[in-house]
């Protein structure tokens, strides 16, 4: 239930994240929102790690979440109790590791 609470979490933080820049541009003119972004890696690497972090979370979350649903679409007979608990711990810790990946580069 808590992979599922997050998957919803993630997609709202996607969305009110595409506003934002959206709202950004709109507000400041062209190239805004990049130059946003280039101030924030500015402040120091902590900060732009912990930034692209904050937006690679909910991006690969989401999708990977996506990508177990449609496995569950195509092969119910993947959903009972013990695959859906071991498939939550891999969507978590996967999610994890690849923003933290995709975070450090």
């Amino acid at each position: 239930a808590l992979t599922s609470i997050a998957n919803r979490v993630t997609g709202v933080a996607l969305s009110f994240g595409t506003a934002g820049v959206g709202a950004v541009e709109i507000i400041n003119g062209n190239g805004a929102a990049m130059a946003l972004m280039e101030n924030i890696a500015a402040i120091n690497p902590i900060v732009a790690t912990g930034a692209k972090f904050a937006v690679s979370f909910p991006l690969v979350y989401h999708y990977l979440g996506a990508l177990r649903h449609l496995a569950w679409d195509q092969k119910p007979e993947f959903l009972d109790n013990v695959s859906v608990e071991k498939a939550s711990y891999v969507l978590a810790g996967s999610s994890l590791l690849i923003s933290a990946g995709v975070a450090l580069v």
